[in-house]
């Protein structure tokens, strides 16, 4: 999630993934297996859905703010070749069962851990988090440091950008206000059971998009219906509203990851639908974020990733696959080739 509630609305809640579409394009068999569980693992009293390939050390995916595990469906394969790959849904993504709100990073941290432990995957991990996913990557490093042999962020979103332009935060707030009034439509729809309605009711329209000419009929029902339920709509708006205070501080200064190996991932292109006055203060705020986080470790870096948006992952999944074999390599074994 690129941190400007401007796509929060439009773009950010994406019930359906934004589709780069063209007459070639024709559904992915090969990510029919997100249109069903992988392993359902009960965390006491409820169940995240866990998807898990390959053998080795354990490399944990965590997903940007709006996304499934199907955000890692370009590497995570790659990934199990040399590693014990997993990727989850969080609590009332996808799979998964709601959880208690507020959700907020700590409550993800706290069913991270519970999940790794209660399907026993084998620590200290690899822990992959992208934008939003960073920050609950981190929370989780402060609070379980033992279960984590090394870090990649992933384009961490930029904090306190009101640092650089506090007319930004001002229009920020007001967009974030309107897009959490919109989602609470949503949810209220989705308690009535109509956003299961076919059409949908004019004032839902914009809640659930069509179907994605990438996906097959039973990924796109999958989608579809996770995200018609009233825990998707709680979930989310208590997650924008934790994330909106959030992302206003800078990064603490009493973060510290101590001598864990840290790969911060840094495209070069995040903003780029973003006005030049905004991409100015954006990038200024993410390159002294990204920079405060790369020294909460004495083996932190910064690894510039060219022709990319803020969704390396997808852009250049290749930059994300070395990197988790650079930090396997300073913080578990060396993956085999």
């Amino acid at each position: 999630m690129i941190r400007s509630s401007r796509t929060l609305w439009c773009c950010c809640i994406l019930t359906m993934s934004i589709a780069r579409v063209g007459a070639a394009d024709r559904p992915d068999a090969a990510l029919d297996a997100y249109a069903m569980p992988g392993a359902r693992v009960d965390i006491g009293g409820r169940a995240l859905n866990l998807r898990c390939t390959g053998s080795g050390p354990t490399v944990l995916l965590e997903s940007g703010a709006t996304a499934d595990s199907m955000a890692w469906s370009k590497v995570q394969p790659e990934v199990a070749k040399f590693a014990h790959a997993c990727a989850y849904d969080r609590a009332a993504y996808g799979f998964s069962d709601g959880g208690p709100l507020p959700r907020d990073i700590d409550a993800y941290a706290a069913d991270l851990h519970a999940l790794i432990h209660a399907a026993h995957l084998a620590t200290p991990i690899v822990l992959v988090g992208h934008s939003y996913g960073s920050s609950i990557a981190r929370r989780y490093a402060d609070r379980y440091a033992a279960d984590v042999a090394a870090l990649v962020l992933v384009d961490p979103p930029p904090q306190n950008v009101a640092e650089f332009s506090p007319a930004w935060q001002e229009s920020e707030d007001e967009q974030t206000a309107q897009g959490l009034a919109n989602f609470r439509i949503c949810e209220q729809g989705a308690a009535r059971h109509q956003l299961d309605a076919s059409p949908l009711p004019p004032e839902l329209q914009r809640c659930l998009r069509g179907p994605d000419p990438r996906y097959s009929e039973a990924l796109n029902a999958a989608q579809r219906a996770y995200k018609a339920r009233p825990a998707f709509w709680r979930t989310l708006i208590s997650m924008h509203e934790t994330s909106n205070a959030l992302y206003k501080q800078p990064v603490s200064p009493h973060e510290s990851h101590g001598a864990t190996p840290l790969i911060v991932l840094q495209p070069d292109a995040p903003f780029d639908d973003a006005s030049p006055d905004d991409r100015k203060a954006l990038e200024a705020a993410r390159r002294k974020t990204q920079a405060a986080i790369a020294a909460t470790s004495t083996r932190g870096e910064i690894v510039a990733v060219a022709h990319s948006s803020h969704d390396v992952h997808i852009d250049r999944p290749d930059a994300v696959i070395e990197a988790i074999r650079k930090a396997l390599r300073r913080g578990v074994a060396t993956p085999a080739r």
